[in-house]
């Protein structure tokens, strides 16, 4: 089997070997435990835990399980637990959110019976079942040492004719691995719908032998420690909280197009407790549970987020155009991404670009 069916066969029937264990932690109730919510999620518990704090503020009783889990897993799971009727999870979070799409699209997810406030953009919810929770710009980071002669590439543009010096950025070079992970598969699709550069990007980290990684945070450390110059669609988030303890990396919002995610949430069918999963939507969505995304972990929210991140952004001096977002919306459209004809093209554009060696 070629290498891109076997990530056809990774993506669509959701089965790779690298996957690691749910790592589980429970909040125990302060009262008499008059409840359990239990809550599947891809994103790292420290950015989340704020906002799970202020909610048990609220509902001191309710005992919460947080089950961290990759996005391909939770997927998984979730779609097995929707076949057989079992109950998985109360809510279900992730950033894989084709995937999510999907899932509400096959009956897998319940109608919400909070309302989301006005301020909520359409394009992050879908079917009163999708809520998107996050406002997450995909960012260009890089080693401030790297760039001494300040020639930081600021739009794509730049990045395509910086990658032609292959003699300075040579292995220099991170991206996400598209094989083990679903954001990185869908920024990736997105770059090849927005932008007309898609071509000779690749080209560019195929020449300099670009590094593939699982996540955002492996591609931040390796500009962090130097072993890399420039990361590529790295979750903005995790970028802006490294960055405010390590000056060393530098944060780039492409003036071109800048894509933002929103990690979206359902409450599956079969949900135990879906009370207390919809008063989790509905405080995340809420004033205060806006405030407490945008805390350390910069996570923001797609009501706020254009607002917040402009003010974040403008008291450090770091470049920004509003006008240059744009939102990956919730919609069937979304879908297109998991068709295997389309997959399997695009897997095999991307492997002949950047991963030769492979074929």
């Amino acid at each position: 089997m070629n290498r891109a069916c076997r990530m056809l066969a990774a993506i669509i029937a959701v089965t790779v070997a690298t996957t690691a264990q749910a790592q589980e932690t429970v909040f125990r109730a302060k009262g008499n435990g008059s409840g359990s919510l239990v809550i599947a999620s891809v994103t790292d518990l420290v950015a989340i835990r704020p906002l799970l704090d202020g909610f048990l503020e609220r509902f001191p009783d309710l005992e919460v399980t947080y089950r961290q889990m990759q996005s391909l897993e939770l997927y998984r799971a979730a779609k097995d637990a929707c076949g057989s009727g079992e109950p998985f999870a109360d809510i279900v979070i992730s950033s894989a959110i084709a995937e999510q799409v999907k899932l509400v699209n096959d009956g897998c997810a319940a109608q919400l019976t909070v309302a989301l406030p006005s301020t909520h953009p359409q394009w992050a919810q879908w079917q009163n079942s999708l809520v998107g929770m996050t406002f997450e710009p995909a960012v260009i980071v890089y080693d401030r040492e790297a760039f001494p002669s300040g020639d930081v590439p600021q739009n794509r543009f730049d990045l395509v004719d910086l990658l032609r010096q292959t003699e300075r950025f040579e292995g220099k070079v991170g991206t996400y691995d598209i094989e083990r992970s679903g954001v990185g598969y869908m920024f990736a699709f997105q770059d090849e719908y927005q932008a007309s550069t898609w071509g000779r990007l690749l080209e560019g980290l195929g020449r300099n032998r670009v590094k593939l990684f699982p996540s955002s945070s492996d591609i931040i450390d390796r500009v962090a420690d130097g072993r890399l110059a420039i990361g590529y669609n790295v979750l903005g988030s995790y970028a802006m909280a490294r960055q405010e303890a390590d000056p060393r990396i530098g944060i780039v919002f492409p003036e071109d197009y800048t894509i933002v995610l929103s990690r979206a949430a359902f409450i599956p069918e079969n949900a135990l407790n879906a009370v207390a999963a919809n008063a989790l939507i509905e405080f995340s969505v809420s004033p205060e549970g806006q405030k407490l995304l945008a805390g350390s972990a910069r996570l923001f929210s797609p009501g706020a987020g254009p607002g917040l991140l402009s003010a974040y952004l403008r008291e450090r001096g770091i470049a920004f155009n509003a006008e240059a977002l744009r939102p990956i919306a919730f919609s069937p459209r979304l879908l297109a991404s998991l068709d295997r004809v389309k997959l399997r093209i695009f897997l095999e554009q991307w492997n002949k670009s950047v991963n030769p060696d492979a074929q």
